[in-house]
């Protein structure tokens, strides 16, 4: 079975910057709290370190 990431957004964006915003719009989240699930590949592992501040990352079972 493939592992696929849940991710939460945990703090908010607001005067964070730019490239900062567009990588967590590129996770696919837009509102706090909010949760996606992602598959678990090098692509979205390298966005998650970049807002890991931001963020909450759980791995699942697909």
């Amino acid at each position: 079975m493939a592992k696929q990431l849940q991710i939460t957004l945990k703090r908010s964006l607001i005067g964070r910057p730019e490239p900062q915003r567009k990588t967590v719009a590129a996770l696919g989240l837009r509102k706090l709290h909010q949760t996606v699930t992602q598959a678990d590949n090098a692509a979205i592992r390298g966005m998650v370190s970049q807002v890991q501040h931001l963020i909450e990352v759980k791995e699942v079972e697909a």
